[in-house]
């Protein structure tokens, strides 16, 4: 097998990860993507290492477009998209990451990374403390839309930054403000598709001078990568979405924190 093809069939058993846990949790799959593919591009040398992170988050956010896409539709058929609300948070997801896709490539790429590697540590200590709490909580009502689309931009733009589709974010707050664990997910994986599309723009236009089409390279997008993961996601995320109804998401979350102190603490040797 040529390494292309290697790389890519390793990014489609990604895909396959990331899918489901895209349609569980209503997350795009980036705190798993970003620091994987971020070994599979070293280990393919495939570009210089100071465009790695970069490179790894803007491919991210590009098949979260396409694996929210397939959650959401999923959730929308379930009717777990509570869309009294949901337009009010996509604006804000949409606002956050355009400007923060344009950001983040003039960052220095250790201020990235430790952003990620903070970011995706406090969301692990979230989901552990949330996954334990048994008690309900008193019923919270939500805030007005234009406030909750202020908030929103702040979580799109830290989620485009790092690379993630904004469930991690988004689902916590909801369900903060009582929303049902299930529609808050449904939410945000629509809201995941908005947080994609204008955070790859960013990612591409502002790439543009400095990686190659020729070489497999929208801008800072990494074709290749983007298509392995997203042969596998599309179809995979469904499986997740449908699962939500059976498999006990208070352990799952357990799990999964674990996961992403396990991811923080590796995304510190790249």
């Amino acid at each position: 097998m040529t390494i292309s093809v290697l790389l890519i069939l390793s990014c489609a058993l990604l895909g396959c990860v990331v899918g489901f846990l895209a349609g569980l949790l209503g997350i795009g799959g980036g705190l798993i993507i970003v620091p994987v593919l971020s070994a599979i591009l070293l280990y393919f040398e495939v570009l210089a290492d100071e465009h790695v992170i970069i490179v790894a988050i803007a491919t991210s956010l590009a098949s979260i477009l396409f694996t929210s896409t397939s959650s959401a539709l999923a959730h929308h058929r379930n009717r777990n998209v509570p869309w009294e609300i949901a337009p009010w948070v996509m604006t804000g997801v949409a606002l956050g990451a355009l400007v923060s896709g344009f950001m983040v490539s003039l960052s220095p790429v250790h201020w990235v990374k430790w952003t990620f590697v903070i970011s995706v540590l406090l969301i692990a200590i979230k989901m552990v403390f949330s996954s334990q709490s048994s008690a309900p909580d008193k019923p919270r009502d939500l805030p007005s839309g234009p406030v909750l689309t202020a908030i929103t931009t702040l979580m799109g733009a830290l989620s485009a930054m790092i690379g993630i589709g904004g469930g991690v974010l988004i689902v916590p707050l909801l369900s903060y403000f009582s929303v049902d664990m299930r529609k808050a997910i449904g939410c945000a994986a629509v809201s995941g598709i908005v947080i994609a599309l204008f955070g790859s723009v960013g990612y591409i236009v502002s790439g543009g001078q400095a990686l190659k089409l020729a070489d497999g390279f929208a801008g800072f997008v990494y074709l290749p990568a983007l298509f392995g993961i997203v042969l596998t996601s599309w179809f995979v995320a469904p499986m997740g979405a449908k699962a939500t109804h059976y498999l006990p998401v208070p352990v799952i979350k357990k799990v999964f924190a674990l996961l992403l102190v396990v991811i923080a603490g590796k995304m510190l040797f790249y």
